[in-house]
């Protein structure tokens, strides 16, 4: 297959896979320390000492990633008519009719739905993670709020670990995406298919590759 359109530079894909590995260290020592019956994931770590060292320091590292990509990102992911229009057919997207959809710009309506949901997540996950970060912060807030950020930011990881499997999921289900943020390159195929719009900026110069 030709590959000859560049969809991602090299730094946005390190950025991309250090976040995807700082989420996975993250989640994972979040659970040991969620439930005891997940303690035994804190082993990954070297115990529940080191688990409850490293826990915070791996969610500041992510959020500081992610967001160099949100802000490289962001101005692709606004959402507009076309969006709009591609949400009502919904029946046609889990039905893969993708002929039938509104022409797609670097991202469909759902990844962009995604990004902002990541985002807000990330977001919460930083405000309450200080409040309850104990050995500098939780001592500067009321028990009360101490209490209310560690519900919220439970919750928050719920939802940015559930929107990650469907993120994974739908990367494997679109082939060629996953493919795409290891090699950086699709062909014009692929692009014409799944990104039509894009497709047509790009083969215009309105845009490189990358844009």
């Amino acid at each position: 297959m030709n590959k000859d359109i560049q969809r991602y530079s090299a730094s946005e894909r390190s950025n991309h896979w250090a976040v995807a590995i700082l989420f996975v260290l993250a989640a994972l020592s979040g659970l040991a320390l969620f439930h005891p019956a997940l303690f035994w994931l804190s082993e990954l770590f070297g115990g529940g000492p080191w688990t409850r060292i490293l826990h915070p320091f791996l969610g500041v590292a992510m959020f500081l990633f992610f967001i160099w990509l949100a802000m490289r990102f962001a101005g692709h992911n606004r959402l507009d008519q076309s969006d709009r229009q591609w949400l009502k057919q919904w029946r046609d997207v889990i039905g893969n009719h993708e002929e039938k959809l509104p022409e797609v710009g670097r991202y469909n309506a759902g990844q962009k739905l995604l990004f902002w949901v990541l985002l807000l997540c990330m977001l919460v996950l930083l405000a309450t993670g200080i409040v309850i970060w104990r050995q500098y912060f939780s001592a500067l807030f009321g028990i009360e709020l101490i209490r209310l950020s560690a519900l919220l930011h439970a919750f928050a990881a719920f939802v940015l670990i559930s929107s990650i499997i469907v993120h994974i999921y739908a990367g494997i289900w679109v082939k060629g995406s996953v493919s795409a943020m290891l090699s950086g390159w699709v062909s014009k195929g692929w692009a014409r298919k799944h990104h039509g719009l894009w497709y047509k900026q790009v083969s215009k110069g309105e845009g490189s590759g990358k844009q």
